[in-house]
């Protein structure tokens, strides 16, 4: 696993879970404890976990420190690639709503090229790429902007996507595991996506590898809630858990397309 990627699911581990051990993270990534500890001190050089005996501690920092300006810079040759694939599973002429994540910032660039659409965005980075785009009916789903995510959750949101349906639903996801199925990091960020799967006709999800056989916070829904994903390929050697979830999406029924890395 490169290590940008990897820096990434470990942030976002300890952040999930408040505390991590050493060994509990060197399973759940398939490096040694060695590899671990120099992620968790970069991270701590960077102000976002703090270095405990045995592991690491989420911090409490400045939202826009630790959200989405920071891992945008994380990986992004890979969201690009996953970018363009998903980009071009979208039908021109229909309706999408797109889900916040830096991924899917990413794909937003790409869907001007994919006009006609109808696109809603749950993410005010979304709505700037698209906003006087050629081709794109730009719709803003309602809601309270999360600091540092600039995700557009709670109540108001609930309420603006029931009242609307969509051909096509992309969604981020913080985790997909082969038991407890597609899960996130955030209570707010999950509500918003089940609401959006209730409202739409097909599902993409759009992750990269790291987030396969990795379990979260709050669960989104089963397996099978997705039509498709758009992943990039295994690190070798594969985490164990990460092609038993593949192997377990493949089984739901979840069409599977895999980017290779550009060299």
């Amino acid at each position: 696993m490169p290590v940008p990627d990897r820096l990434d699911l470990t942030l976002r581990l300890v952040r999930g879970s408040g505390r991590l051990s050493l060994a509990d993270l060197a399973e759940r990534l398939g490096v040694s404890e060695m590899t671990v500890r120099r992620d968790l001190d970069q991270l701590q050089e960077q102000g976002l976990v703090r270095r405990v005996r045995g592991g690491a501690v989420a911090l409490d920092v400045p939202a826009d420190q630790a959200g989405f300006t920071v891992r945008e810079q994380w990986q992004s040759g890979t969201k690009a690639r996953l970018a363009r694939a998903a980009a071009a599973l979208i039908e021109p002429g229909g309706t999408v709503l797109l889900d916040a994540g830096t991924t899917t910032a990413e794909l937003a660039a790409h869907l001007p090229a994919r006009a006609p659409l109808t696109v809603a965005v749950l993410s005010l980075q979304a709505a700037v790429r698209l906003a006087d785009q050629p081709g794109i009916r730009l719709l803003v789903i309602g809601g309270e902007s999360r600091a540092g995510e600039r995700s557009l959750v709670g109540p108001l949101a609930l309420s603006a996507l029931d009242q609307l349906r969509f051909d096509t639903f992309v969604m981020s996801i913080g985790a997909v595991h082969h038991d407890l199925g597609w899960s996130e990091f955030d209570l707010d960020d999950a509500a918003v996506k089940r609401a959006a799967l209730r409202r739409a006709g097909r599902t993409l999800v759009v992750a990269d590898a790291t987030k396969l056989g990795v379990q979260a916070f709050a669960r989104v829904g089963p397996l099978d809630a997705a039509d498709a994903l758009v992943t990039d390929a295994l690190s070798t050697p594969a985490p164990p858990a990460a092609v038993e979830t593949l192997d377990a999406l493949r089984a739901a029924g979840v069409e599977i397309h895999q980017s290779e890395e550009q060299s």
